[in-house]
């Protein structure tokens, strides 16, 4: 009789936590997507907000709801991904006015006709990499250090676009993975991954040792910089997660 309860609760939390992710992720989209139709907004920014949302919210709301899922809640969380993608596809879109509008605040022009596929395939890999990665520092109780990665790939990479675009002068080419086209980086952009993640390891300073921390600044925001410069274009948010989570379990066990 004791664990029904414990049982009861951790399904709640469970339901509760991942509700409100889904509506969080969904009315930011549809108020961007309002905001490119009515207000003449960039999809360049928006995508941003959008991307940095996607994995910083997910990881607050376990923050604030922590519980261990079951395998058929894991599976479920992953059905519940896959069907807000699924949401903005064409078939819905076309007949569901709010599925366009949140997608109209991800379709940047230059990505089409790829926007849907260099779309769906970068947030699993992506996801691929966070969930297990905030597994691990969990179970070694540094849980927070994977703030770390989100937040240099949501500010810096989402500083980097508009600073290019404004400041940038010295260019470098990217491929986009099925097409030939080439897009354009700039070093002042990356320069924007650069600063963000030399701020992100100092914020959370108190998560080292001292001889962590000076391994981590010198290390994290130069890595997550050269993943997000040689990424394919729209490829670069799995692997800046990658890298700087890579580098943060690398110094956990080893320094």
């Amino acid at each position: 009789m004791h664990l029904g309860p414990q049982r009861i609760g951790m399904n709640s939390t469970f339901w509760m936590a991942e509700s409100l992710k889904i509506a969080c992720l969904a009315l930011i989209a549809w108020v961007c997507g309002l905001s490119v139709r009515h207000r003449n907004f960039k999809v360049n920014y928006t995508r941003k907000v959008n991307f940095f949302a996607l994995y910083l919210i997910p990881l607050l709301v376990d923050h604030v709801f922590p519980y261990e899922p079951t395998a058929v809640e894991s599976a479920l969380r992953a059905v519940f991904f896959m069907a807000f993608l699924v949401f903005m596809t064409a078939p819905i879109r076309e007949r569901v006015p709010p599925a366009a509008t949140m997608f109209l605040s991800y379709d940047r022009p230059e990505d089409r006709p790829y926007t849907m596929l260099w779309l769906t395939t970068q947030l699993i890999a992506g996801y691929a990499i966070l969930i297990p990665m905030t597994w691990v520092f969990r179970r070694m109780e540094l849980s927070e250090l994977i703030f770390i990665p989100v937040l240099v790939h949501g500010i810096g990479d989402g500083l980097a676009e508009p600073v290019g675009v404004r400041f940038g002068r010295h260019k470098y080419a990217a491929r986009a993975l099925f097409s030939d086209r080439r897009y354009t980086r700039s070093l002042e952009g990356s320069a924007c991954v650069l600063v963000a993640g030399i701020v992100a390891v100092i914020a959370f300073n108190s998560s080292f040792t001292t001889v962590q921390f000076v391994v981590a600044l010198l290390t994290v925001p130069l890595l997550m910089t050269l993943a997000e410069a040689y990424s394919p274009h729209t490829w670069d948010t799995p692997l800046m997660l990658l890298s700087g989570s890579l580098a943060l379990l690398g110094i956990a066990i080893w320094v």
